[in-house]
């Protein structure tokens, strides 16, 4: 039974607009922990020389530092969905934003390897309930009415940070080292803190994960890492494909078992399936598209870093230019309508890359990479919302997290497969085909938004008999 009497709170229970006015300032702090969520997915990256010189460990040993965060992030993404469901907000927004904000400074002040890793995989916990946390944050924060506009904020920053990472890495590391990598991230996170102790209500205490969801977290981790090790892999040897066979057994006995069904059961009479294909799809299309582009730039046709940095940043700009744009064009015209308009953006973009001969032309690339932005910032809010606002509410985090893990497996997904393709044509077109195969993904988003979702035709009760099998 759900206490439903004044002054009752439900856990995970933010104030709506409806209730009264836009939490704007929340928005803000989801939109602000999700670029910093993301911008630590890359920014690591251009600090792993330096950090095997610095710890006197292998190159190998040092992608750790990367792949320690990275996996837990994903690998945990599902299983922290549905905890925070029956969680307090407020106690969670403070608890993952603290614990992010401390292993990043752990990390920072590592003396040697095992320990940087130890931080790393930490903080890639804390990380996956950030990034379950964002989207249920901007979307309970205001009214229904202004959900396109609030969850452009954090579907726009996010990926910018993702973008920016690898320049703002190179800065800081030029100029301070590579401890301050970790620590450039700890004065966002405190600012967050502080206007979510303010601003945000008490909304019910944390719980300890039972046993059961324990051993769903197990699968699922195990399955991911074995997928997500294989495509890291696989880009130096592709014979560590076939470590991805590990992956099926776990997450086959989790999709299964009481952890998955629910799962799976939601998102079948929510009608959603097809909206997180046209999510991953993107994510995979916008990854394989930046890898191939900045890698051919610089190794194939000689220019510069500098160069190859500023027109790769066409993209977020166009991105920030048109995230908020998108936000409003949802709120008035529907979240439909304008995400199939920024996949077709996005689309096209990608679409007059594949053509450009061997000898580019910063100006050519960079126009159409901001082509490509403008779709994804017209994209992401909208798609969000679309997905958001179908989910029932007491399962807007399990549903947050489906989103995340389908976007978080097309980033992975997309330098993977461009790698692929590109060494299956070989090195006179395999720039060509590594485009196309980005291109293709993300045309194939269009029709997956374009075509609106069957309900099954259940009622209504089935939605609740799947939300009551999820919490039993």
């Amino acid at each position: 039974m759900t206490d439903h009497r004044p002054g009752s709170e439900q856990p995970g229970h933010i104030p709506d607009g409806s209730a009264g006015e836009d939490r704007w300032l929340l928005v803000a702090v989801a939109g602000m922990l999700s670029f910093v969520a993301m911008l630590d997915m890359n920014i690591v990256n251009v600090a792993l020389a330096d950090i095997a010189d610095g710890l006197h460990v292998s190159a190998a040993t040092a992608q750790w530092a990367v792949l320690g965060y990275q996996l837990p992030v994903v690998a945990l993404l599902l299983p922290v969905g549905r905890w925070l469901d029956g969680v307090g907000m407020r106690l969670a927004v403070l608890v993952a934003t603290a614990g992010f904000a401390l292993c990043s400074a752990l990390a920072a002040a590592a003396p040697w390897a095992a320990w940087l890793i130890a931080a790393r995989i930490a903080q890639g916990a804390f990380g996956a309930v950030l990034f379950v946390l964002m989207p249920v944050l901007a979307i309970r924060s205001v009214r229904t009415e202004r959900r396109g506009r609030a969850m452009s904020v954090p579907a726009t920053l996010g990926p910018l940070g993702a973008v920016t990472g690898p320049a703002v890495g190179g800065l800081l590391l030029d100029h301070l080292g590579w401890h301050a990598v970790f620590l450039v991230k700890i004065p966002f996170c405190a600012l967050a803190l502080v206007v979510a102790w303010c601003a945000m209500p008490s909304d019910g205490a944390l719980r300890r994960p039972d046993r059961r969801s324990a051993a769903d977290a197990l699968l699922v981790a195990t399955g991911v890492a074995a997928l997500l090790l294989a495509l890291t892999l696989a880009s130096d040897r592709p014979a560590w494909l076939v470590l991805a066979l590990a992956a099926v057994p776990p997450l086959w006995w989790w999709l299964r078992g009481p952890g998955g069904r629910p799962v799976t059961g939601v998102l079948r009479v929510a009608g959603l399936f097809r909206a997180h294909g046209a999510v991953l799809a993107l994510a995979a299309g916008f990854a394989a598209m930046h890898y191939v582009v900045a890698l051919h730039l610089q190794r194939d046709d000689g220019v510069s870093a500098t160069t190859t940095g500023l027109t790769v940043l066409a993209f977020p700009l166009g991105m920030g230019l048109a995230g908020p744009l998108g936000g409003r064009l949802a709120d008035r015209y529907g979240a439909r309508p304008t995400a199939v308009t920024g996949a077709a953006f996005t689309a096209a973009g990608l679409v007059l890359l594949v053509p450009l001969g061997g000898d580019w032309s910063p100006l050519d690339v960079a126009w159409r990479l901001a082509l490509a932005g403008i779709g994804m910032g017209l994209n992401g809010g909208p798609a969000q919302a679309l997905v958001m606002g179908a989910a029932p509410r007491e399962w807007t985090a399990t549903v947050g997290s489906t989103v995340q893990f389908a976007r978080s497996l097309g980033f992975t997904l997309g330098p993977a497969l461009a790698t692929a393709a590109w060494g299956l044509a070989g090195p006179s077109s395999g720039v060509h085909a590594a485009l196309a195969m980005a291109a293709t993904a993300a045309c194939l988003a269009v029709p997956l938004l374009a075509l609106p979702a069957r309900r099954p035709a259940t009622g209504p009760e089935k939605t609740t008999d799947a939300a009551s099998a999820a919490h039993r």
